[in-house]
């Protein structure tokens, strides 16, 4: 019996160590690491490669908007880490902003790539984005531990 439970506890920690390393080191610290530069050059290199079959023309009118928008989003992520570290909450005001600025910029780039892709190419970008929206969303869908979550999966949705 004795045996029993310390496999028991041996199998338990060794699961919770395991849960514990994958939440700190997943890809969004491995990707952290790289310049806005690295990241937009390998965003492109992935868009020239997968259906787009960008020329180099394309790729250098990209290559730019691209940095300009990791930048940003570095520089919010850093503000936003610094917020969380204070416990700041952001008021409803200012979540409506930033959706709003967020909403704003996604319109903007979406008119910049339709004017530098072609017809095709910008069809098979706007595929792209839905399949990876799809995709996020299903991937953040089960991570809300909340309670109505639970009770979703199991199928009773009172």
């Amino acid at each position: 019996m004795k045996k029993l439970a310390s496999i028991l506890v041996l199998v338990f920690a060794v699961t919770f160590t395991t849960q514990a390393q994958k939440k700190r080191g997943g890809n969004g610290e491995r990707n952290s690491k790289l310049t806005a530069e690295q990241h937009a050059t390998l965003a492109v290199k992935k868009m020239t490669l997968t259906l787009l079959d960008l020329s180099e023309k394309q790729q250098n009118q990209i290559k730019p908007i691209l940095v300009a928008k990791m930048t940003k989003r570095q520089a919010a992520m850093a503000e936003r880490k610094a917020d969380r570290k204070d416990k700041k909450r952001p008021t409803a005001d200012e979540m409506f902003a930033m959706q709003n600025k967020r909403l704003d910029d996604k319109i903007a780039m979406k008119n910049r790539m339709k004017d530098i892709l072609s017809k095709e190419q910008f069809d098979k970008f706007e595929k792209m984005h839905k399949k990876r929206s799809k995709m996020a969303m299903h991937k953040t869908k089960g991570k809300k531990g909340s309670k109505n979550n639970k009770r979703d999966q199991r199928g009773d949705r009172s």
